[in-house]
């Protein structure tokens, strides 16, 4: 294969990925965005209101690995597949539990969409699968741009079916049914590498402690994990925290729409940074805008502060997790994809989903006022940071191997 015909492959399903994680990526945004108050409505006791949402995270956790192996065996596009006819189980389920009054069948549902999750997760993964070495990390970056579209569509589909059936928000989990319609027609034009290695003998590759051995896959496991764990323990709290200190639920949204802003705006050029400068230090960078992000909320509760702590905790998630992510794709071999990439994500979620838990009895339960409880939910961060900025630290100081 010549490297023009590499790079035309991939900058096709550089396209698929890209429209999959606008389209179909944007039920993620319908789901965050009506998940609490509709199981609010149908919780038997409020606070466990937000616990369907922490089970799409958990779902998305207990999934990645087999839905790796999965796709290591028969491909991206089978893998793809699989993952929309969960999602659109997922919504069914959901809308019946809403339909019928059933706490139980919504929780279901959102296990279901997980999986749909962890799938979403690999499209970054499978953006690099036939990409040549320097075009990777633009190919990463690139998809995970289209998470800004897709940050847009969700919103703009719950107005649309908001009100739409006597039951509220039937309609819209109907409608993310048909988002994952699509998928098939989505997927047919993605060039998957099982396709061109069928009949080719396939290494199994090192097992997974000797994988875990490797400095630098066991680094970016943790620095990707903190970045997400991180964004997600302060990004669901922050609603709690800006009503509570007396400003409107609009102001509230107005700040988690910056912050999504932030999250996906830098991919345009992220992956530009990571190629000239190298991975490991747009990690190191994200990971001080993300500690900048933690002092911002700690010295004041205005809606100046909220704004900014928000804007950059969206950077630094963007820099970190998209960092980490080219640190990874680097330090495996073909053969072992599946194994390393399912082993990440399986991490990664695990974290993001003790963090969605730790949240909101950080929030809620650390102190008497909401101020105390958002300054909790922020001090939280920093063991973290630590944590993954010394491994960083660590490793860009080891002698490289020859």
């Amino acid at each position: 294969m010549t490297l023009p015909a590499d790079l035309a492959r991939a900058r096709r399903n550089v396209i698929v990925l890209v429209a999959a994680q606008a389209i179909l990526g944007s039920q993620m945004s319908v789901i965050f965005i009506v998940g609490g108050l509709a199981g609010q409505i149908l919780a038997p006791n409020p606070c466990i209101a937000t616990l369907p949402l922490s089970m799409i995270v958990l779902g998305s956790a207990l999934t990645a690995r087999p839905l790796a192996r999965f796709m290591q065996d028969h491909g991206r596009q089978a893998g793809f597949l699989l993952a929309v006819l969960a999602g659109a189980t997922g919504a069914a389920l959901s809308a019946w539990g809403l339909w019928a009054g059933s706490f139980w069948s919504f929780m279901a549902g959102s296990l279901l969409t997980g999986v749909y999750m962890s799938a979403q997760g690999f499209y970054r993964f499978a953006a690099t699968d036939l990409a040549p070495e320097d075009y990777a990390p633009r190919a990463i970056s690139w998809v995970m741009a289209g998470g800004l579209a897709s940050a847009i569509i969700g919103p703009a589909l719950v107005r649309a079916t908001d009100g739409l059936t006597a039951v509220p928000f039937l309609a819209t989990y109907l409608a993310v049914i048909g988002l994952n319609a699509m998928g098939p027609f989505l997927f047919a034009f993605l060039q998957d590498p099982k396709a061109l290695t069928d009949g080719a003998p396939v290494a199994s590759g090192r097992p997974v402690r000797q994988l875990l051995r490797q400095p630098q896959i066991a680094v970016a496991m943790i620095c990707g994990m903190v970045a997400y764990a991180l964004m997600n323990l302060v990004m669901t709290s922050t609603p709690l925290a800006v009503v509570g200190c007396g400003f409107a639920p609009t102001d509230a949204a107005n700040i988690v729409s910056a912050h999504v802003l932030a999250m996906f705006a830098p991919s345009f050029f992220t992956g530009h940074l990571i190629a000239r400068f190298g991975a490991e230090r747009i990690v190191a960078i994200g990971l001080f805008l993300l500690a900048l992000a933690g002092a911002a909320a700690l010295s004041g509760v205005g809606l100046s502060n909220f704004f900014v702590a928000l804007i950059l905790l969206g950077m630094g998630w963007n820099f970190g997790y998209i960092g980490a992510t080219a640190m990874l794709t680097r330090a495996h071999t073909p053969e072992e994809r599946g194994r390393v990439q399912g082993l990440n994500d399986a991490v990664v979620f695990g974290g993001v989903f003790l963090a969605s838990l730790s949240s909101g009895g950080l929030m809620n339960c650390s102190g008497g006022s909401t101020v105390a409880g958002w300054n909790a939910v922020n001090l939280a961060m920093l063991p973290f940071l630590v944590l993954a900025g010394g491994a960083l630290i660590w490793l860009m100081l080891r002698p490289r191997e020859a």
